[in-house]
């Protein structure tokens, strides 16, 4: 009898548990002779140099397994480590980017040389970093649930972001989903991992918004660490009780970025490699959610007065624009195609073609039956065509007006009631020194050491005066002997270091002439208002801290011509 109840729980669990697994994803007959196949890869990977488990050979082996080309590492770090050189390992191209927190979320720098000097701090600097350094700044996991991940700045000039971050979409998921794909995970994989997705409504909206001022490229975020946690369910950054799945390669099969027009020559890694990160810097990209169906492949055109246009690019309106998707191996597809965000033609089958003279932004969603998710989550997603969009008349940033009245406070002389401030674990030094065209110029000489933990700094301080209120903005020209960047502060009296408000500045080897708008600072820290009211600041800050500066390091900064303006 206790046999017979156990063996029908047993069957009950299995029959459950079969009725549990995800739908198996469809697998595609698409035309073999078709040639150059697109070159599909992933984006967003962390190894064991940062909070991944494996090594970069395991990853680029399990890439293989999945059948990629190319693999974008994005390990955590301030962008100071020199990235891998560009290699083949198992006939995959391994791409090494940079995953840097801001404090306006993560940022991926992608196709750039290792930095000078450390970069964090505010999310628009680090962009600006990144700009200045060859690179392109692409938001990572702008739908992140936790705050602290989540790209908040969508003031900074960014290049691209991620549409869909795998690590984010399993976040608002309830403990019973989580659980149940954890239990379903071992028998169809990248299924349950994609049966955590939704369409994500807030990120898409971002882009498309953003689209409308500047090209902005969107690329789906594996965000791959190959593991979860136990104590905090599904957590990868849990470092206590944790499981290594998804594995790298269940991953890789469930999610892909391909590059359609790209032709790899599997031997010049470098010249791959540029090749590579062009074509996403171009928006030549399209992602697939490989566990819905695969191989995913789409093409999206317009045509315009000089020939084809393909996704990523912009067309002039001088007829209406003929524009065209096409779905390869996938009859029953739905297609939408949607201007500005908003669907404009819809068509069922592997083609659409829709003709337009407005003005707008195009790109195309494709869908297939039985998708997961509420709403279901797009099986491919294109970048924009740019169609009677002048991208170069809108500027991230308005130039603002020149002032129309100053007041000196440093420029020649003795350095009145300026002095050094710092921790104790930093020097600070102040002298008056000649300045390169003639006359006098103030020079702080700072070290930086200590523990990361006690945030070291060395400032100069000069007094704010009662005329401060009456300006805008602060003017100097600085250089260094090295590369770096100094934070303005305006301090109010209060407390240890009082309150304070800050803006960083790039600071050359080249004597070059800043502007600090005080509209453009941020806290630091906790103040009790988000500006500082000028008429109580007593003095302004000129620091250097481990924010930008490594720890053990030194050098020196020359400041001039120090003006109020407005």
């Amino acid at each position: 009898m206790k046999r017979g109840i156990l063996l029908l729980v047993v069957v009950a669990a299995g029959v459950a548990w079969f009725l549990a697994l995800p739908p198996r994803a469809r697998t595609l007959a698409v035309d073999g002779s078709v040639a150059p196949r697109p070159v599909r890869g992933v984006f967003h990977v962390h190894t064991d140099r940062s909070d991944g488990t494996g090594s970069v050979e395991d990853v680029a082996a399990a890439a293989a397994r999945a059948g990629l080309r190319f693999v974008v590492l994005t390990d955590h770090g301030d962008a100071t480590r020199a990235p891998l050189r560009p290699r083949y390992v198992q006939d995959v191209l391994v791409v090494d980017a940079v995953e840097i927190s801001t404090s306006g979320g993560h940022l991926v720098a992608l196709g750039m040389p290792a930095a000078p000097y450390p970069l964090g701090g505010e999310a628009r600097d680090v962009v600006d970093d990144v700009e200045r350094l060859g690179g392109m700044a692409i938001a990572a996991h702008p739908g992140s649930e936790r705050a602290e991940l989540r790209w908040t700045a969508w003031d900074a000039p960014i290049d691209g972001l991620e549409w869909l971050n795998a690590d984010s979409e399993w976040r608002d998921e309830s403990a019973w989903t989580l659980a149940r794909a954890l239990v379903t995970y071992p028998g169809r994989r990248p299924e349950s991992i994609a049966a955590m997705l939704d369409r994500p409504e807030a990120p898409l909206r971002r882009w498309d918004a953003l689209t409308r001022r500047r090209r902005v490229v969107g690329v789906l975020g594996a965000d791959a660490h190959a593991r979860i946690g136990l104590r905090t369910l599904g957590e990868p950054y849990d470092n206590t009780a944790r499981l290594h799945v998804p594995s790298y390669e269940q991953t890789f099969r469930a999610f892909s970025i391909v590059l359609p027009d790209l032709v790899l020559s599997g031997r010049d890694a470098e010249a791959d490699t540029d090749a590579v990160v062009s074509a996403i810097r171009g928006g030549r990209v399209y992602s697939v959610i490989d566990a819905v169906a695969s191989p995913g492949s789409m093409s999206f055109t317009a045509r315009g007065p000089s020939g084809p246009v393909a996704a990523g690019e912009a067309v002039p309106i001088t007829s209406p624009v003929p524009l065209r998707v096409d779905v390869r191996g996938a009859p029953d597809a739905r297609i939408e195609l949607l201007k500005n965000g908003t669907t404009v033609a819809e068509g069922q089958g592997g083609a659409l073609d829709h003709l337009t003279d407005e003005p707008g932004v195009y790109r195309a969603e494709v869908y297939l039956a039985g998708a997961p998710g509420t709403p279901p989550v797009p099986w491919i997603v294109s970048n924009p065509i740019y169609v009677g969009v002048n991208l170069t008349d809108t500027p991230a940033v308005a130039p603002r007006a020149r002032p129309s009245d100053t007041a000196l406070l440093y420029e020649n002389g003795p350095a009145r009631d300026w002095r050094i401030e710092n921790s104790p674990q930093a020097q600070g030094a102040l002298d008056v020194v000649p300045g390169v065209a003639g006359g006098t110029q103030i020079l702080m000489r700072y070290a930086i050491g200590g523990a990361a933990s006690a945030s070291p700094y060395a400032a100069l301080v000069m007094p704010a005066g009662p005329e401060l209120s009456r300006y805008d903005r602060l003017m100097f020209t600085a250089r260094a002997d090295r590369a770096m960047r100094v934070s303005i502060q305006l301090r109010v009296p209060g407390g240890t270091l009082g309150e304070r408000w800050q803006r960083s500045v790039y600071v050359d080897t080249e004597e070059r002439a800043l502007t600090v708008y005080f509209d453009d600072l941020t806290p630091v820290g906790v103040t009790s208002q988000r500006r500082p009211r000028l008429a109580a600041v007593d003095s302004i800050l000129f620091v250097v801290d481990r924010v930008n500066t490594a720890l053990g390091t030194g050098g020196q900064i020359w400041i001039d011509s120090v003006r109020y303006g407005r």
